[in-house]
């Protein structure tokens, strides 16, 4: 739940020289020898010692907690770092909103009703979004990331961008470990300092965490109810209406400009229907107050109109993408239909299932790619880009269904 602070304005054309000088400075960190990053990071420590003290954390404490702690300067590549591959809207959704993550939603509803019951009647949040998150966010407490936030926070404190934004998530980790609620130890997630069943960053634990399985500590991750009432507490101090839905699919007329779409263009009910915006069934609109419509793949694909309640889903995550895929996900544990119209490809999206079908293929013509395990990275993808030449298929490195239907016939 890592949210990016805004972005400077920057001239058209600045920002390639731009980017190639903030990577060569984090290149020339990442590699700086290992003698000078820890005597520089020893004395960066001395600083954040002091900062942890007016933070209400003693020295003592502060000594203990960083004890043996060394720098990953690995984690300089993580910062500015912009993909080479654009993942398309309908890979994201249809990695995320499957038919195993469904069954698995279902199943961990299962186990934990009294704690989703408290959850809807204290906060008023509809149980399945609130599974929705942990689902994507941890695949139910199974990804909750592996890099010691310790660690991870205390570096990014020390070298790179953005450190006084990660001295504050560090002073807020430290803070956690000294009122008991989570160890260090068990304090582990993502490069950036996510952690937990919900993936909730340090400072957003403080405000926001509560102890709702009622042993004394707020813990998020060992603790799943816990975790399912923190997300519940996130969701209504994002300002989530009780009762109301998030949206739902709809039909656009032919010609509707690309300038009304979008989260933030919010209309009433009356103007869209005027526009000839329907139901994917045909049917009227009906929902609460204003909304938006947003349609990821172009106007041409899929569209939804979206109430309040999207907006308090966006903001755990503030990209559009993202907050579909929880709504979606939602609907899909909730037993409600999923996506009607088609998106605009011929060569349709795999599920996770259906990629761990192309990494098993691939292993057994002889691709070192590691574990079958769904996740298209970067070995995968270089791996794809090779088959597909072989095949005499452009070389995208995407896993769709052209691919596995070649795979499959060997």
């Amino acid at each position: 739940m890592m949210t990016n602070a805004s972005a400077p304005r920057i001239r058209r054309g600045a920002l390639a020289p731009l980017a190639a000088t903030i990577a060569l400075g984090l290149g020339l960190l990442a590699g700086m020898p290992p003698a000078q990053a820890n005597a520089e990071f020893r004395s960066c420590l001395s600083q954040l010692r002091a900062e942890a003290g007016r933070n209400n954390v003693p020295g003592a404490s502060f000594d203990r907690i960083l004890s043996g702690v060394e720098p990953d300067m690995s984690l300089l590549g993580f910062l500015d770092r912009q993909p080479e591959f654009r993942t398309p809207i309908w890979d994201y959704i249809a990695g995320l909103v499957d038919e195993e993550r469904v069954a698995d939603g279902r199943a961990a509803m299962r186990q934990y009703p009294n704690a989703l019951a408290q959850a809807e009647e204290r906060f008023g949040v509809d149980r399945h979004v609130i599974v929705a998150i942990w689902g994507v966010e941890s695949n139910y407490g199974r990804n909750m990331g592996r890099r010691p936030l310790v660690q991870s926070l205390s570096t990014l404190s020390c070298f790179g961008r953005r450190q006084s934004f990660f001295r504050g998530e560090l002073m807020a980790t430290l803070q956690i470990i000294e009122r008991g609620d989570i160890s260090k130890e068990d304090l582990v997630g993502s490069w950036a300092g996510a952690f937990g069943q919900t993936q909730f960053i340090p400072t957003t634990f403080q405000r926001i965490a509560i102890d709702f399985d009622g042993d004394g500590r707020r813990d998020i991750v060992n603790s799943t109810v816990d975790a399912l009432g923190s997300t519940a507490n996130y969701l209504a101090r994002s300002n989530w209406r009780r009762g109301e839905p998030w949206g739902y699919e709809v039909r656009l007329p032919r010609g509707l400009a690309e300038s009304r779409i979008g989260r933030r263009t919010k209309r009433s009910l009356s103007e869209w229907s005027q526009m000839g915006v329907r139901r994917v069934d045909g049917s009227a609109l009906t929902g609460p107050g204003q909304a938006a419509i947003i349609a990821p793949a172009g106007t041409n694909g899929p569209a939804w109109i979206v109430f309040r309640n999207f907006d308090a889903i966006f903001s755990y995550n503030h990209a559009e993408s993202y907050a579909l895929a929880i709504a979606l996900l939602s609907d899909a544990l909730a037993g409600r239909p999923g996506i009607q119209t088609a998106w605009p490809t011929d060569d349709p999206p795999l599920s996770r299932a259906e990629r761990r079908e192309v990494q098993v293929q691939l292993i057994r013509r002889g691709y070192d790619i590691g574990e079958p395990d769904g996740i298209i990275g970067p070995k995968t993808r270089e791996a794809i880009q090779d088959m597909q030449r072989r095949l005499g298929m452009e070389a995208s490195g995407r896993a769709g269904k052209r691919l596995l239907d070649a795979l499959r016939r060997g």
